[in-house]
């Protein structure tokens, strides 16, 4: 990842910033900064294997990935945290922050410092062009019973991704909670053509009463 100036750096902040709504400012105040909390962040999508590895063998074990327990602390989520800081984008320790918080039903989870909300919105700001943010942080809505926004997160990774089937496929679970069943069938028919495997959707609409072959 090519690193801007401090200066450039700074100026792309406050630009951004002013721009923003006073809830975005407040929300990025809240997060903190991805790009500048003493954790020499980088993209996880360039990030080279050894890289990863020093993190990974460290922080982000089998057993933190499967929520059995933490390795450095006793935390699973300070684990899951310490990998975040350095990835801001890793795409599967922010579905298992989610993960853990719904097991645990708190949120922030212990150990995390920051809510999952958090981590996601410090991902996006680092790795905007990351459509598999999104679709983790779609995914992670539609299991907080929050379609409406999962589909605007779903939608945009959609934008960046292309024809991608799992997008589609959990863009229609999306659709299928709010209950908007032609535009579920559209994205399961996309889903189910590109060979997505799992069932899950095709029965829900079945159960709606609203499944279709294509």
């Amino acid at each position: 990842m090519i690193k801007a100036s401090r200066c450039v750096r700074a100026w792309l902040v406050s630009s951004l910033l002013f721009a923003a709504s006073p809830a975005a400012l407040a929300q990025a105040a809240v997060c903190g900064d991805p790009f500048s909390d003493g954790s020499q962040a980088q993209d996880y999508r360039t990030a080279s294997a050894e890289a990863r590895r020093v993190v990974e063998r460290r922080h982000f074990t089998d057993d933190v990935r499967m929520m059995r327990g933490g390795t450095s602390t006793s935390e699973v989520a300070a684990d899951i945290a310490y990998t975040l800081r350095k990835f801001p984008n890793h795409h599967q320790a922010l579905m298992t922050m989610g993960d853990y918080s719904l097991k645990v039903k708190r949120n922030p989870p212990p150990g995390a410092r920051y809510a999952v909300e958090c981590w996601f919105d410090r991902a996006l700001r680092f790795a905007p062009d990351d459509a598999m943010v999104k679709t983790a942080y779609g995914l992670y809505l539609i299991k907080r019973n929050k379609p409406q926004a999962a589909v605007e997160q779903l939608e945009s990774a959609l934008a960046l991704a292309g024809d991608d089937a799992n997008v589609h496929y959990n863009l229609g679970l999306a659709f299928v909670d709010l209950k908007q069943y032609d535009k579920a069938l559209a994205r399961a028919h996309a889903a189910y053509r590109m060979g997505f495997p799992l069932p899950g959707l095709k029965n829900k609409l079945q159960r709606a009463g609203a499944w279709r072959e294509p």
